[in-house]
């Protein structure tokens, strides 16, 4: 495997022990052919401040700068955000006007960072000025701004002002997300706000979003002593239901992961699958995650199965995230299936991450669907996608067959000048082209008008099928697939 900075990052981004992440920076470092860069740094340096480790979080910062790394917004914007975290904010504040002075430009992350770090410390008119700053410099305001603000003006009991930004910011074309619902409710029920809480509640009703299960309790009971109707909150949160959560003792019960009836659970996600009930799934897996609930194997596939059996790509993914977080190994077949459900759904951007997990937990993709996930996605003219893929395959996987179906990625794009140079790799690489590359090759290169190199490769695949037609020749495996994807298949 040919290690690179994508790579070595995502394998870090995976969420590894803090040990185990440090010791495998150190054994990248070793690497002949590989040098890290500010991605992997910011990586390194992030895990750290995550874990709380801030001195080693600045010794990291402390390395960049003695070897010369280029430090970017993203790099300020972690170190700021931690030193705050840890109760440093005169470091904070340091770091933002390191990064100014410095000339590295804030991202609207960083401006945002840094205006959550001013308001949490009632520095409400620095905090005012930095987002008129960020107006001015032509960065509009995304839905987490959005949310650092009202989250503050709902704990500052300006709650009209903060209905105000709820509305503004959708007729301006951001529209809150799930994270952002759940942090504005957590912030009415501590505040006692109930005039915010109502829109919001509404507007995830209509957008199908869902409370997480600590947040559901504490906005339950927050209504309660109000004396204000839990219906719109049971209508948010339909799959709650079952749990008959208007009686304080089952409150208590389960507010108390260490007792809570999983069993139950676990028999009514078997009814609703049995059922294909599967928006009622997606309810209960989520509260069921947020419990801690550990799922069984059995349910694990059902969920998967069923969701790929009927293109429902999110509710397969939220599966699999599951599994991601707890360590829990899938079947072979689960991860094809999920490969598949991404693929016919044109979700692309997971295929990488569903392919090393694949392969960390021991399974082999195998050549056959290896070929076939290039070939796809170069039908979709996705070959940056394609790249990434194949540079993670094993050696034993990196053939004739797949690196036709590279080839043909590039070609399909557009590019086929890179498509030409992946094929004269192959061939430096001593692989033989088969009937199927020889066909990506003509194909590609007279849709791209490149009559010259058409005309070589035309003559050399005639010259290839006086032997291949011959009875002493020898059809490999990749070739045949190779064959059946891209050409006529010889028997």
């Amino acid at each position: 495997m040919r290690w690179d900075s994508y790579l070595i990052n995502q394998v870090m981004k995976t969420h590894p022990p803090l040990e185990k992440a440090w010791l495998f920076f150190n054994w990248a470092c070793r690497l002949r052919t590989f040098k890290h860069d500010q991605y992997t740094y910011t990586t390194m340096l992030d895990i750290f401040g995550e874990a709380g480790r801030i001195s080693s979080m600045n010794y990291i910062f402390q390395q960049m700068k003695e070897k010369g790394i280029k430090i970017d917004a993203v790099t300020y914007t972690s170190l700021m955000h931690w030193r705050s975290k840890s109760g440093d904010v005169d470091g904070a504040i340091k770091v933002w006007k390191e990064m100014k002075t410095n000339g590295c430009y804030p991202t609207v992350v960083s401006y945002t960072a840094y205006i959550k770090i001013l308001l949490d410390n009632d520095q409400v008119k620095e905090a005012t000025d930095t987002y008129k700053e960020m107006l001015q410099s032509g960065l509009s305001p995304n839905c987490c701004t959005y949310t650092v603000l009202m989250e503050y003006l709902i704990g500052a009991g300006k709650c009209k002002e903060a209905l105000d930004i709820f509305h503004k910011m959708q007729d301006a074309g951001v529209y809150p997300d799930k994270a952002a619902c759940n942090i504005l409710i957590l912030k009415c029920c501590r505040s006692g706000e109930m005039l915010v809480m109502t829109p919001i509640l509404e507007y995830m009703k209509e957008n199908r979003f869902v409370l997480r299960y600590p947040v559901f309790v504490e906005a339950h009971q927050t209504l309660k002593s109000c004396s204000v109707s839990e219906t719109l909150l049971r209508q948010v949160n339909p799959h709650i239901e079952t749990e008959s959560v208007s009686k304080d003792e089952v409150i208590h019960v389960i507010t108390s992961s260490t007792i809570i009836p999983s069993n139950v659970d676990h028999e009514l996600m078997e009814i609703l699958l049995k059922k294909e009930k599967l928006i009622a799934v997606d309810y209960l897996l989520t509260g069921m995650v947020d419990k801690n609930i550990q799922l069984d194997s059995a349910i694990i596939s059902t969920i998967i199965e069923v969701n790929c059996k009927h293109n429902r790509p999110d509710g397969a993914l939220l599966v699999f995230d599951h599994c991601l977080k707890s360590g829990v190994n899938m079947k072979r077949n689960l991860y094809l299936g999920l490969i598949g459900v991404l693929i016919r759904s044109s979700i692309y951007s997971k295929l990488l991450e569903i392919v090393l997990e694949m392969y960390r937990q021991g399974h082999c993709l195998g050549l056959y669907h290896a070929t076939l996930i290039l070939y796809r996605l170069g039908k979709a003219g996705k070959p940056q996608y394609a790249v990434k893929i194949f540079n993670v395959l094993p050696e034993e996987l990196k053939c004739t067959a797949t690196y036709t179906a590279l080839v043909g990625a590039y070609f399909s794009a557009g590019s086929s000048g890179k498509g030409l140079k992946i094929y004269e790799t192959m061939r430096k690489k001593g692989f033989s082209p088969s009937l199927g590359t020889y066909n990506v090759l003509l194909t590609g290169l007279e849709k791209s008008g490149r009559v010259v190199e058409l005309e070589i490769y035309r003559r050399e695949k005639k010259s290839f099928e006086i032997g291949y037609n011959s009875h002493h020749h020898i059809i490999l495996e990749e070739d045949r697939i190779c064959d059946l994807l891209y050409g006529e298949m010889i028997s």
